[in-house]
């Protein structure tokens, strides 16, 4: 009698699963058509009235939205670096086969070639690079496996981090008046943007080496049970960056090689030192010549659609101008939801197409964009899948160091300001990280509580359903709000923002957006629940 009782319960509950499914596709299908529509409208009725627009070329009389100055820069770098990575591959592919070179004869040939490309992008301010980098590296190999090195390590390359904000890449004059004439050879790109990166790379090497021949907490035998890589006899990268090397293979032309080579030097995706060494030594072998091409095919279907949507879509360009806020609170709402679709695109374009490259050389980075920005309903799920590299690294380097898991409430507020103060020196960059952080704290806590919860019955995991898709969209808006604020508006648009809402014609633009993030939310768990169901 039980069984059959459950048996019946479990049928209607696929049965009204398949009838919500089916009204949530349909309200997501109005939902896409309202804003297309919209945005299309919004477009044509005030091109006139922005700047930062060019002549298209994907559709005849339409304009194309080039206001965003990094989309701008790389858009039109991209034949040169194309080319750029072409030959270097050849060449560096070449040498590998005909000369059988491992790690040690691949670092030079790779830091050979991108001391070039680092000398055409910054000049002589390669010599700063170089002497930070070189400082850092005598510090790791001397002081080491100490208690101090920690704090020794993270006050170095954070006093340069911030010191060339401050100070914009320095100046070669302040060395004396004989060196000032290499102030007129500083390159085509500033130095001190990319060192953002190549200080990640400092820390990573540092603690790599650091933590050599040290037991892991990292459960190999746990990982190879689960990972699907793993079983099918290859290494994937957590496998790679986890494994450590034997101390021969921290030597200085591979720890330079890491920190500037060239497919990943510019935006990475960032990877450790452990998994670069180890993939110059044995090519990576998760992804196949096949798997690359397929890879970079899609890259160039993306490619389109951002064009297409710049073309049709000037939602950058509105809030460059400052032009949407003069719009009714749904106009805001599309704009806005518009601009960090575009955002996500943007960079999903330049990580990949670096990534890409990096591959074709057999070096496997971390994906950056895995999950689509329209598919994270949380705020942990949300920064595990934006800038995903970044997330890795953050995790070993600054998560599991400060406490993980048993100080997370505390943690979040160190690891965002770091974020923050790694992106630039902004308030509107501090504002972003410490609401995030406040947004996160009720979520953690909620966490906390759910998984002490236990439904006892059909109608008790409906409730805790619901309840869960009301949290999901309450979560999509305050992460709506923090990235506007971080790299929209600033912090100084907060009372527009809010101000836009919270009145008489407002309030039901937010009550419905509300809604369609409650809609959202659960069309994810079915696609999460069909994914568990697939093999």
């Amino acid at each position: 009698m039980g069984t059959s009782t459950m048996n019946l319960n479990g049928s209607k509950i696929v049965q009204w699963k398949q009838k919500e499914l089916f009204f949530l596709v349909a309200y997501a299908f109005v939902f896409y058509f309202i804003i297309i529509v919209r945005s299309l409208q919004l477009s044509r009725d005030h091109y006139g009235q922005l700047y930062g627009l060019r002549q298209g070329w994907l559709i005849p009389n339409y304009l194309n939205d080039m206001s965003d100055a990094q989309w701008r820069n790389f858009r039109g770098n991209i034949p040169v670096l194309t080319l750029v990575f072409g030959i270097f591959t050849l060449l560096a592919n070449s040498m590998r086969a005909f000369f059988n070179l491992k790690v040690g004869g691949m670092s030079i040939v790779w830091l050979l070639f991108s001391l070039v490309y680092l000398l055409y992008l910054h000049g002589a301010c390669v010599i700063f690079i170089l002497s930070i980098a070189t400082v850092n590296y005598l510090l790791v190999k001397i002081f080491a496996r100490k208690m101090y090195f920690p704090l020794l390590i993270w006050s170095y390359n954070m006093f340069f981090l911030l010191c060339n904000r401050i100070d914009e890449g320095y100046s070669f004059s302040i060395f004396g008046e004989q060196w000032k004439i290499l102030d007129s050879y500083r390159g085509s790109f500033r130095w001190h943007i990319c060192f953002n990166f190549v200080v990640l790379r400092m820390i990573s090497f540092g603690f790599d080496y650091h933590w050599t021949n040290q037991d892991s907490h990292f459960d190999h035998e746990k990982h190879y049970q689960r990972c699907h890589i793993c079983k099918s006899g290859k290494s994937c990268y957590q496998i790679l960056q986890e494994r450590s090397l034997q101390s021969d293979k921290f030597r200085y032309t591979t720890y330079l090689c890491y920190l500037v080579y060239a497919p990943l030097y510019i935006a990475g995706p960032v990877l450790s030192f452990n998994a670069f060494a180890s993939q110059l030594d044995v090519p990576q072998n998760t992804y196949s010549a096949k798997n690359v091409m397929y890879y970079g095919f899609r890259w160039i279907l993306s490619l389109l659609l951002m064009e297409l949507m710049t073309h049709v879509f000037y939602f950058n360009a509105f809030a460059i101008s400052g032009l949407w806020k003069q719009f009714s609170p749904l106009d805001v709402f599309i704009i806005g939801y518009g601009v960090l679709n575009f955002m996500w695109l943007k960079f999903l374009l330049i990580w990949r197409f670096f990534r890409f490259w990096s591959l074709v050389n057999g070096i496997e980075a971390p994906e950056n964009m895995p999950k689509c920005i329209n598919n994270c309903h949380n705020l942990e799920g949300f920064w595990k899948n934006w800038h995903a590299s970044f997330n890795k690294w953050l995790v070993r380097y600054m998560y599991i160091p400060l406490g993980g898991s048993q100080k997370k409430l505390l943690n979040v507020w160190v690891i965002f300001t770091f974020v923050a103060l790694w992106h630039d020196l902004e308030w509107k960059l501090l504002s972003w990280a410490w609401l995030t952080c406040i947004f996160f704290i009720p979520e953690l806590v909620l966490k906390s509580a759910s998984k002490a919860f236990k439904a006892k019955s059909a109608f008790g995991e409906f409730i805790f359903r619901e309840l869960s898709a009301v949290a999901g969209a309450v979560t999509i808006t305050c992460l709506m709000v923090a990235n506007l604020v971080g790299f929209v508006i600033g912090p100084s648009g907060i009372n527009w923002l809010l101000s836009s809402f919270i009145n008489k014609e407002g309030l039901p633009v937010l009550g419905g957006l509300l809604m369609t993030f409650y809609v959202g939310t659960k069309l994810m768990f079915h696609i999460n629940e069909a994914k568990q169901r697939s093999p």
